[in-house]
């Protein structure tokens, strides 16, 4: 805040310019350069009048035309568009020609660069003129050295850039800074003395480039006053081409944080296809909490996960990858999903208290063509059916995780073939301009229309899909992050499974031998019979000898030939090499040599021991 005491005269137009351009160096902590620096010897400069002193009309005019170039150059965020906004500002209004040189590589925040410093022709303009005497060429680069200026410790063009304030090449050693950055060999022919300007730009920390103002023949050459101008352009540019810099560094790191807290690929279970999208909020908030997630299970059956971590920072993406990481690892123990929702309750209030989150976590098993889904304050999913009927799912809301002292509450539900269900997280239907159950009803009704479009007997495609169902977003909807996962059920037919519950016992691994054998047989798969009766054998024999319930034997038939063995052991097993004096301990290895895949999954009921093999 300006004051003036009543004796004297109230601010005028004038004044208020020089005031706006002392707010912007305030704010952005600079200082302004005077056009020549002061010899010890001189005296120091005399107090300020008391009387208003107003400027004169070529002093005001200087000023606003500095005040609109810095807020030109201000506004921008990116590198380009600052360069750009230079060039544009200064042309033809300041100089005819404009050289701009950056450092190679731009050093990032309080990095310290190694090496020597290395200029490179960044951005090169001029005014359009009729006069080719002196046109300055701009022509493609054609080598890596292209516009490459070196900067020796001991050259004059170092001296320059040391002294940080801008000069005219009217100086001898003026001349030689600007003769060693201007390259002969670029092509380009450069102007001395007073009209040309030499002016270093210098960010937060250091040197990090130059500007090069240059005037034709037919226009008044630069003076003393035009110093302080390209001072300050230059410094607005410096000191934004540092932000930029500093927030192209940022965006990387909060795109790669964002990437690895999320799914690099879905996987690719039976009787299953998926899909899924992620949007940002917004450029300036690149990370925020929406995750979502496929997590293969045992029996084919997959956990598909959707949730959103409250806020758009650091913080709630670092509070998501934790909850989706716990998500994970529960569903590796094969909880029901109201158990999953109800540790990751837990987990929240460990983590924070200030961050509540919402989830969706639903199981489906193809060979039940069933879904069992939990609920956690999350907006209910969307089920397309095969005809092109879209309905929402009555869920019970529940509480958002973080809350604490809640139950909650899972329902199956029928998971049709040729249905598709949508997850999403709220940012999809709601915004500043719609309320949230004014979107579900739109998103309904845009997955409904993009199937129709495809025809009563066919399923949209699921990239397709997520595609139409984001077009529904308008200008004013991106006002949080969008979590979309689609999962396609082909589910798996009951004549593709054989199932068998066997007590464990001696005559389980010859009983459970010839009932694979009669299913490979209807199903048109002898070849596979020696290999398979032999693995099959092996891990019915290591589920015996720890069992105390029956033992379940499953077979899948889908792209590949799936057998799982189930016992009530929780112990699993582990490969190991058998030496030459063991009776046993080689079943295993029999499995990991003629199995296309194999593995073991603990349950909350014991254990299953599965393998793969593929089909002719």
């Amino acid at each position: 805040m300006f004051l003036r005491r009543p004796d004297r005269d109230v601010f005028r137009a004038e004044d208020r310019q020089v005031l706006g351009e002392l707010s912007a160096h305030a704010a952005l902590g600079v200082s302004v350069p005077s056009s020549r620096p002061r010899p010890a010897s001189a005296p120091p400069p005399p107090p300020p009048s008391r009387a208003a002193v107003p400027p004169t009309r070529q002093e005001g005019d200087r000023l606003r035309y500095v005040g609109a170039a810095t807020r030109r150059i201000s506004r921008a965020m990116e590198l380009d568009e600052i360069v750009t906004g230079l060039c544009r500002a200064v042309l033809p209004t300041f100089s005819d020609e404009i050289l701009v040189y950056l450092r190679e590589p731009l050093p990032v925040g309080d990095q310290r660069p190694t090496g020597p410093v290395v200029l490179r022709l960044h951005r090169a303009d001029r005014a359009p003129s009729d006069d080719s005497t002196f046109a300055m060429p701009l022509p493609e680069p054609v080598t890596p050295d292209f516009g490459l200026s070196e900067v020796r410790q001991d050259s004059a063009l170092a001296e320059v850039l040391r002294g940080v304030r801008p000069v005219l090449a009217d100086s001898p050693i003026a001349m030689i800074a600007l003769s060693e950055l201007v390259s002969e060999e670029a092509g380009f022919t450069v102007p001395v003395g007073e009209r040309a300007i030499l002016a270093p730009l210098r960010g937060r920390r250091r040197v990090i480039g130059a500007a090069v103002f240059l005037r034709r023949p037919e226009r008044p050459p630069f003076e003393l006053n035009d110093l302080l101008v390209a001072a300050q352009l230059a410094t607005h540019s410096a000191l934004g081409i540092d932000k930029a810099v500093l927030y192209g560094r940022e965006a990387h790191i909060a795109d790669e944080l964002q990437r690895t807290m999320l799914p690099e690929t879905l996987p690719s279970p039976a009787g299953v296809r998926l899909a899924a999208r992620y949007l940002p909020a917004a450029e300036s908030a690149r990370v925020g909490g929406d995750w979502y997630d496929a997590i293969p299970l045992p029996g084919n059956r997959v956990a598909l996960v959707v949730g959103d971590v409250m806020g758009h920072s650091m913080t709630s993406a670092a509070i998501m990858g934790q909850l989706r990481t716990t998500a994970q690892t529960l569903a590796g123990l094969d909880l029901p999903p109201q158990e999953v929702l109800h540790h990751l309750d837990e987990q929240a209030q460990r983590l924070s208290a200030d961050h509540l989150a919402t989830c969706l976590y639903a199981v489906y098993d193809p060979v039940s063509h069933r879904i069992t889904i939990a609920n956690a304050g999350h907006p209910p999913p969307v089920l397309l059916h095969s005809g092109g009927r879209a309905e929402v799912l009555r869920l019970p809301p529940g509480a958002p995780i973080g809350v604490g002292g809640v139950d909650f509450e899972a329902v199956e539900l029928d998971a049709p073939a040729r249905a598709t269900l949508l997850l999403y997280t709220d940012g999809l239907v709601e915004s500043r301009l719609r309320d949230v159950w004014t979107g579900i009803e739109q998103l309904r009704e845009r997955a409904q229309a993009a199937a129709l479009l495809t025809g009563p007997d066919r399923s949209p495609p699921l990239e397709t899909l997520c595609d139409e169902v984001l077009d529904m977003l308008g200008p004013g909807d991106r006002d949080d992050d969008i979590a979309l996962l689609a999962a396609h059920f082909d589910g798996i037919a009951p004549s593709d499974v054989a199932y068998w519950f066997l007590e464990p016992e001696d005559a389980a691994p010859g009983r459970a031998r010839r009932l694979a054998r009669r299913a490979l047989s209807r199903w048109g798969l002898e070849e596979l019979g020696d290999s398979v009766e032999l693995l099959v054998s092996e891990v019915v024999t290591n589920a015996v000898r720890h069992a105390s319930r029956p033992i379940t034997l499953r077979l899948l038939r889908t792209d590949v030939l799936r057998c799982e063995v189930g016992d009530d052991a929780p112990q699993l097993p582990r490969l190991r090499h058998a030496r030459a004096t063991d009776e046993g301990g080689r079943g295993l290895y029999l499995v990991n040599r003629l199995a296309r895949r194999w593995g073991a999954t603990r349950l909350s009921t014991g254990k299953v021991v599965w393998f793969e093999i593929a089909r002719p």
